[in-house]
């Protein structure tokens, strides 16, 4: 019995605003940032202050104090806003202050015990949107995961802390006031999805946590409609795809808010057309891990079907774009233990697209040729096990098995070749493996496993199990 492989989730990478933003003036005079040389004069003058308890009390205590002024005046003066203004200025100067925390990950627990977290987590539905902007802007700058690296304790007290003061519900009832067209509103949309993605880094559990209390599921349902391209509707593709890569519960969740039909639209953008950009090419590939990952319940498998998910991707494939092999591996998924979607393939001429590709003819870029062309190969060989365990009777049978019978059994010949491929290659990779051990180098069973996998193990498995069907088959088929 084959099962298809997770889909990789790709690696986060930091906001880029390049492409959103002209450059700043202070780049006019000869390309020298002025702004930068001032700032940097001035810190030559200022003394450095050192990262210790002391210093995180005394920024502590200076940051409740001004929050306690903001949250008087606005007590006593609710329709005036000139009265308090001043007040939130020199909030937001002292939640710039406490950036500079993120230096010290170690200080976090003393950070916690102060109280301190529960504050800044309490601006998140600040009045003023501002001041909740730049509580995002701390919490993501406190969370990243270049800071907390090497620190996982206290990362955890500060995670814990952030999750039992309801961060995570504050974080997403946020994102609900905030504008993509306003650049600093932007850029905050983008820090409130990279700090979610830090705390399930810390504590995975959040995954399912932030789906279960929250909205976050309905707006990136929402976001990865929008049919223009940008940073965040790229980042929103990502962060779909981490909560749905381990979690059933998050599967089945967003299956049953019509997930499957919104990543297929998602995807039929790209039916005929290639992304323009790298960055659109990323977004697309994790649409495809969104639905693949989305394809593990049986339910959305049948979801899928009745969606036309089956037809898509064949369309997709017979337009060999650059799509072609997210799309065979979206149909894996969805034929793997679920024989309707075997049979639908075989209804709407699948088998026509699927079996020359199988033979060979596979569109292939430039970049990365060999290790496409094997991805793909394995990816069909567990499509065609789908099919030979999924259609075991009548017509569909017999136009799966009249496949083998062509051309003189020339796909008996072709399983036979890659059979022997990946017998062969696995074969070196253990005679190597045992090479390592007589040089007494460490390596348990589970890596030398893991090793043969790589070396083509796992679609080793599938052939001889596909050749056996396939022979017993026909002869079957040639009796009849």
């Amino acid at each position: 019995m084959n099962y298809p492989m997770d889909p990789p989730i790709q690696n986060k990478r930091k906001r880029d605003d390049s492409s959103d933003s002209p450059p700043p003036a202070s780049f006019a005079n000869g390309g020298v940032d002025l702004s930068l040389l001032e700032a940097l004069e001035k810190a030559q003058h200022t003394p450095v202050e050192t990262l210790d308890l002391k210093t995180v009390k005394k920024l502590a205590l200076s940051f409740e104090r001004r929050l306690n002024a903001n949250t008087a005046a606005r007590l006593k003066y609710p329709d005036q806003p000139d009265k308090f203004a001043d007040s939130e200025m020199e909030l937001h100067d002292e939640l710039q202050k406490l950036k500079i925390l993120a230096g010290a990950p170690e200080l976090y627990p003393d950070l916690v015990s102060l109280g301190t977290v529960n504050s800044i987590t309490g601006l998140l539905n600040h009045d003023n949107s501002d001041i909740a902007i730049d509580a995002v802007t701390l919490l993501q700058d406190l969370t990243d995961a270049d800071v907390i690296e090497d620190n996982d304790e206290p990362a955890q007290v500060l995670v814990d802390a952030l999750i039992e003061n309801n961060a995570v519900e504050l974080l997403v009832q946020n994102l609900a006031r905030l504008n993509d067209s306003d650049q600093d509103e932007s850029a905050a949309i983008y820090n409130t999805l990279s700090t979610i993605e830090n705390l399930i880094e810390v504590k995975p559990s959040v995954s399912e946590l932030v789906c279960e209390k929250t909205k976050l599921l309905k707006w990136l349902q929402a976001r990865i409609k929008v049919r223009e391209f940008d940073s965040n509707k790229q980042y929103a593709s990502e962060i779909l795809a981490i909560l749905l890569q381990n979690s059933t519960a998050n599967q089945k969740r967003f299956g049953q808010m019509n997930g499957v039909d919104t990543l297929l639209q998602a995807v039929a953008m790209y039916k005929s057309r290639d992304p323009k950009t790298g960055d659109e090419e990323e977004m697309v590939e994790n649409f495809f891990d969104c639905l693949c990952c989305l394809l593990m319940p049986l339910e959305n498998k049948e979801r899928f079907v009745k969606a036309e998910g089956v037809e898509l991707m064949i369309i997709i494939m017979n337009q060999k774009k650059s799509c072609y092999g997210s799309a065979i591996r979206a149909l894996d998924f969805a034929m793997t233990n679920y024989p309707p979607a075997c049979e639908r393939f075989v209804d709407v001429m699948g088998l026509k697209t699927a079996f020359p590709a199988f033979m060979g003819k596979i569109p292939l870029s430039k970049k990365n040729k060999k290790r496409n062309r094997e991805e793909f190969e394995e990816r069909l060989i567990s499509l065609i096990a789908s099919l030979l365990g999924g259609i075991l009777r009548g017509s569909r049978r017999e136009r799966l098995l009249s496949k083998f019978v062509e051309n003189e059994c020339e796909k008996i010949d072709r399983l036979m070749e890659l059979y022997m491929r990946y017998s062969n290659r696995v074969k070196a990779e253990t005679e190597r493996l045992n090479q390592l051990e007589l040089d007494d180098l460490e390596m348990d069973e589970e890596e030398k496993y893991n090793r043969k996998l790589d070396s083509g193990l796992y679609t080793l498995q599938v052939p001889p199990t596909l050749l056996l069907l396939v022979r017993a088959s026909i002869l079957v088929f040639l009796c009849h």
